[in-house]
């Protein structure tokens, strides 16, 4: 079986080379595979036929079981593909090798000796597998719609990497009735010829109702929108006075004019500013942050319930805290005309932009003002007006900040986001894109400033003094394939980016601002921003290549991001000196930290853009019928995929509703060419359409090409 590694067999192939003629031959054989099986050197297809399966080499050198364990990703078609730590690639697995394993769980799967071939340039050969066993369920509850028939009652699920519906048996269904968005706890599932089952743990309300699709989405990414009892009388048990003793062990800032600058309906105010101008055109910089870690303790039911949450969740119309709003909304919200404590990063800076000196502190604030946006900007352009001897030396430091960061190399994705407007039900009135201000570069420059000297200080060692564990944002530089890609495609357009020997970060943000303002700016942003690696949280630091930082962290958001907390209690923790043994257990956890941060922030990502998309399809469902112009923003062999820019909706013209002509993919220039007529639809041409059909379950916007 070894020397033909590419071949199953059937067993009845096998036992005729094998010579095995008799019956207890025969069955000897079966139970040699049986065992050969059992120990991964074998596996049998849904066929029966028997493969071959590749070694996976061990610690020590010699090759052990063949069986692997890694997390399930599906496509929407119900392709997998799973990650297996230590694996440079994933293990594709067809939809009839999938067992019972659903998106995200954890599975042993079994190698093919036989490999996939790709498609397109890279042709080189990709392992394929079959999922043996689920190790863990990532979800415990699917979201869907009801249906029912005459002999069943089953739930369709809204995600569609999910291909199988759900049986509901004789249980109650607690009202629900078809047509209603509920939540399905899983019952256990183990026979993959047989639907799962569950049962209705809650019902949401009727499918299509926006404000329901929303909860769906929430409900559908696993985000806890309820606090646990615990976690309440925890917070509400915190003292909310200041005593005078803890103000005494503190730098007292409260006469120093600080303001904080916050989206006009933002809840909680987490990071303050100050600026005093010294002697020498010197600036003296104050990034003041809520000192959650102060009322947080490690270990307490708040600090589990945060971990677990991960991130604070933005939906479009709504919050998911990562702290209950006693907290995150009172006593570690830096409001206007009140005492709080904070963390603060005080920094002089020379007026080159460098940090000449710095200290992080624990400190004390009174913040003079709240501004919005739009309210520090009007000042920033009238250039006077209440504190604007603080706004303006901010703005003129942010401008030789930005500077500086683009002459060493960090990338400007400015990509934009849709900004709602609902009315006194909640449903959108008009969508426009987020306008980024002076104001907004402003907070930035300062809020990157803080991190990336606060990443330095907890990253600085000497020969005598080792670097203590700490916890980086850490972006690695992009997969030189991808880059290659993203070269052919800007080629499409006339412009130029040169693969060859790694890409610069510099050459990237060329291409970006040389396509500022054209029509294709929003697409080429889009593909260029996948083309990169993710950044992620890492307790090892190889920089961060999309900032051009050698060094970079998140202290600034402790209210909604858990790393920048577990950062507070590192640093206070490093400045009162280390136990001993400390150190040893800070290294130990900190990996599971950065692995669970990283994937509650991706999750939280997909489920604020599936709420986007919830209401980009209410918006479009008043539209039915009207022109827009869009550009083509994708383009596939069963379809393209078109934005309108003004709106940043996307929706699709699918081939077969182009009607005049039959139309073939041209996957070498990204474009659909009429086989008769020779029309082409490229990616990145401008097009006028009109909005054929809405389809809210499914959150997809249909579009035809307008006469």
């Amino acid at each position: 079986m070894a020397s033909q590694p590419d071949t199953h067999f059937q067993p009845k192939e096998l036992a005729r080379r094998l010579r095995a003629r008799s019956r207890k031959d025969y069955q000897e054989m079966m139970d040699l595979i049986d065992l050969l099986k059992k120990q991964g050197t074998l596996v049998a297809d849904r066929s029966g036929r028997i493969g071959y399966t590749p070694a996976r080499p061990g610690r020590n050198g010699t090759s052990r079981s063949r069986l692997l364990t890694g997390v399930l990703s599906v496509t929407r078609r119900g392709n997998g593909f799973v990650r297996v730590e230590g694996f440079d690639e994933d293990i594709v697995i067809a939809p009839e090798h999938m067992s019972t394993a659903l998106h995200g769980d954890e599975v042993h799967v079994m190698p093919f000796a036989r490999p996939v071939r790709r498609r397109g340039p890279d042709t080189s050969p990709r392992m394929e597998g079959e999922i043996i066993a689920v190790v863990r369920r990532r979800r415990s509850t699917v979201v869907g719609t009801l249906r029912r028939t005459p002999h069943l009652v089953f739930v369709v699920p809204d995600d569609e990497r999910i291909p199988r519906d759900i049986y509901l048996g004789g249980g109650e269904l607690k009202g629900a009735e078809p047509g209603d968005k509920v939540v399905v706890a899983l019952l256990p599932w183990d026979d993959p010829h047989l639907n799962p089952e569950g049962t209705v743990v809650e019902v949401l309300g009727p499918a299509g109702d926006p404000r329901v699709e929303v909860m769906g989405a929430a409900h559908a990414f696993g985000l806890p929108v309820e606090f646990p009892n615990e976690v309440v009388r925890e917070s509400n048990a915190i003292e909310p006075s200041i005593s005078d003793r803890e103000i005494a062990s503190r730098e007292d800032f409260r006469r120093t004019v600080c303001v904080t600058i916050d989206p006009e309906d933002a809840k909680d105010f987490d990071d303050a500013v100050s600026c005093e101008l010294l002697p020498g055109g010197k600036y003296r910089v104050g990034v003041h942050i809520a000192d959650v870690s102060h009322y947080v303790r490690e270990g307490s039911a708040i600090d589990r319930e945060a971990y677990k949450r991960g991130t604070s969740v933005y939906l479009v119309n709504q919050v998911v805290p990562m702290l209950p709003e006693r907290l995150s909304g009172d006593l570690c919200s830096l409001r206007p005309d009140v005492d709080r404590l904070t963390y603060s990063v005080i920094m002089e800076i020379n007026e080159n932009g460098t940090v000449e000196q710095y200290r992080i502190a624990q400190t004390v604030i009174h913040s003079a003002r709240r501004f919005t946006y739009e309210q520090a900007q009007e000042i920033l352009m009238r250039e006077r007006g209440e504190y604007a001897e603080v706004l303006l030396p901010l703005l003129h430091l942010s401008r030789v900040l930005l500077r500086r960061r683009r002459k060493s190399g960090s990338i400007d994705f400015d990509t934009p986001e849709a900004k709602f407007e609902f009315d006194a039900h909640g449903l959108p009135l008009g969508i426009r894109a987020k306008q980024r201000l002076d104001a907004h570069r402003l907070i930035e420059e300062c809020m990157l400033l803080a991190n990336k000297t606060v990443a330095r200080h907890g990253g600085s060692h000497s020969p005598t003094m080792p670097a203590m564990p700490f916890v980086f944002r850490v972006h690695d530089s992009p997969d030189p394939g991808k880059i290659a890609d993203l070269a052919r495609f800007v080629r499409q357009f006339g412009y130029s980016l040169d693969p060859v020997g790694g890409v610069t970060a510099r050459a990237l943000q060329k291409l970006l601002d040389s396509v500022r303002g054209s029509e294709v700016e929003n697409v080429i942003n889009e593909v260029a921003l996948r083309s990169m690696a993710k950044a992620i949280y890492s307790e090892r630091n190889i920089g961060h290549y999309g900032l051009g930082f050698r060094f970079y962290s998140h202290f600034t958001s402790p209210i909604r991001r858990y790393p920048d907390l577990v950062i507070h209690r590192l640093l206070k923790e490093y400045a009162a000196g280390v136990l001993p043994g400390r150190r040893e257990e800070i290294a130990q956890n900190l990996p599971a930290v950065c692995r669970h941060s990283s994937e509650r922030e991706r999750t939280a990502m997909e489920a604020e853009r599936a709420s986007v998309k919830v209401m980009q399809v209410e918006y479009m469902k008043r539209h039915i019928g009207d022109e827009f112009e869009g550009v083509i923003a994708g383009v596939t062999t069963y379809g393209m995929f078109i934005e309108v820019n003004d709106l940043l909706v996307e929706g699709m013209i699918r081939v077969r509703d182009l009607q005049d002509d039959y139309y073939l993919f041209d996957e070498r220039h990204y474009a659909l060419r009429g086989r008769s007529t020779g029309r082409t639809y490229r990616l990145g041409d401008v097009v006028r359409v009109r909005v054929a059909a809405v389809h809210p379950e499914q959150r997809e916007i249909d579009f035809a090409i307008a006469e």
